[in-house]
């Protein structure tokens, strides 16, 4: 649905992204996660034609971004950052104008407004102006011309940013939905949206695509499995670390009454413990700790974006 290969753009001698590729199947929901500054919004904008790339080429349901600008604008709903919606209009006036635009007939879009107002729940502000509307309520009316036309693709730039927890989970669960049966494509540095709401992430630093894959496989992809333990025994540490079950095992602490705290990389990222508590056993080693725990996707984030 969605191909982007070798995508440059220069800002005179700024860089915002560097030969990107990726793509993104139909009925997927993408987050496109990376700090601030890293490429995130002028990737949308090329996406939406809103600007053309410096090099490479952009598709969206086998449209061509440079080539095909109007037929890209069929497909998309689109959501910048800034939610640009009218604050001298009320909610039904403004979505009739943008269904006006969009080209759909006048005989259907009472029928098209009608069902934004519903997916969007906008039934109780539908009379009041969008300037006198809450963010998050304004969030929504900028969902609802985004959705207006019932396009196949919706690209979402930090939907969620400058909302309090309530609306952030509001506008969530309204993406989730929406990518029952809409390709979703939406960015944000904030790793928990990602983890809620996507198939798949792409991770951005500087411009380049740094990984991407579903959260479960990031996490999988970096340190693996840390297996912590506490251990009272002769030798313990020089033990371990000579194990074949073990990569590394690093002295976090000595304890109280010779006990050792210690945490182990297994030799294939795997969770060791079972293998740390056999070894205990036959070595008659005390243990009072023993724990494994995998990396979270913000680990990961940090690894990949940081230095």
């Amino acid at each position: 649905m969605i191909h982007v290969e070798g995508l440059t753009k220069r800002y005179g001698q700024s860089l915002a992204i560097d030969n990107i590729s990726f793509h993104i199947n139909r009925g997927e929901v993408v987050g496109l996660l990376g700090p601030n500054g890293a490429g995130k919004t002028t990737t949308m904008k090329i996406l939406t034609c809103f600007i053309s790339a410096t090099a490479g080429r952009a598709s969206i349901a086998g449209h061509d971004t440079f080539d095909e600008p109007l037929k890209v604008k069929e497909q998309i709903g689109y959501l910048p950052e800034s939610c640009p919606v009218y604050h001298d209009m009320d909610v039904t006036t403004y979505l009739r104008f943008s269904a006006e635009v969009r080209g759909i007939p006048s005989s259907k879009r009472k029928a098209a407004v009608d069902r934004v107002i519903s997916d969007c729940d906008l039934g109780k502000v539908t009379y009041k102006l969008i300037g006198h509307l809450s963010k998050g309520y304004r969030q929504r009316v900028g969902l609802a011309q985004a959705l207006i036309h019932d396009p196949a693709v919706l690209i979402l730039d930090e939907p969620t940013s400058g909302l309090d927890p309530n609306q952030i989970r509001d506008i969530l669960s309204l993406i989730n939905n929406l990518g029952q049966e809409k390709t979703v494509i939406h960015s944000t540095h904030i790793l928990s949206e990602v983890e809620s709401t996507s198939d798949r992430v792409l991770i951005i630093n500087n411009g380049h695509i740094v990984a991407q894959g579903t959260p479960k496989e990031l996490m999988s992809r970096s340190s693996g499995t840390t297996v912590y333990l506490t251990v009272k025994g002769a030798d313990v540490q020089t033990q371990l670390a000579s194990a074949p079950f073990v990569k590394k095992a690093e002295k976090l602490a000595d304890g109280r009454d010779g006990f050792l705290r210690l945490a182990l990389q297994g030799a294939d990222q795997r969770d060791v413990s079972l293998d740390v508590f056999k070894m205990a056993v036959e070595k008659n080693w005390l243990l009072s700790e023993l724990k494994a725990e995998t990396a979270s996707l913000e680990d990961v984030f940090a690894k990949l974006t940081r230095g």
